[in-house]
């Protein structure tokens, strides 16, 4: 196994990354995660109120589906943004960790 030495300032770099979404995104993100903070508290109270389970599952996927839809997000913001970036700052280890956030968002 080969051990690639980082330089200080890469080290550096990642106790210090910064995602760097333009304003009318995060305003989407929040506005959508706002939402699906609605929807987890629905579904605590479909529970609580003993809600047909069907019914529950029902809007327990369409809150996946939204959660996934905010991970698109910012995976194409990463991409866009933070990867080529660090691609054109000349550090090849981005794709491995791009890699595997997406290995992570295919597992569900």
């Amino acid at each position: 196994m080969v051990h690639h030495e980082q330089s200080d300032e890469h080290k550096e770099n990642q106790h210090t990354r910064h995602s760097h979404h333009p304003d009318s995104v995060k305003k989407n993100l929040a506005s959508r995660l706002n939402r699906i903070e609605g929807q987890i508290r629905g579904i605590k109270r479909m529970i609580e109120c003993d809600t047909y389970c069907d019914d529950v599952i029902t809007q327990i996927a369409a809150t996946q589906s939204a959660l996934n839809s905010v991970s698109k997000i910012l995976l194409e913001g990463h991409l866009k943004g933070c990867v080529i970036d660090r691609i054109q700052e000349g550090d090849p280890e981005i794709l491995d960790e791009f890699l595997t956030t997406v290995q992570k968002l295919m597992k569900k």
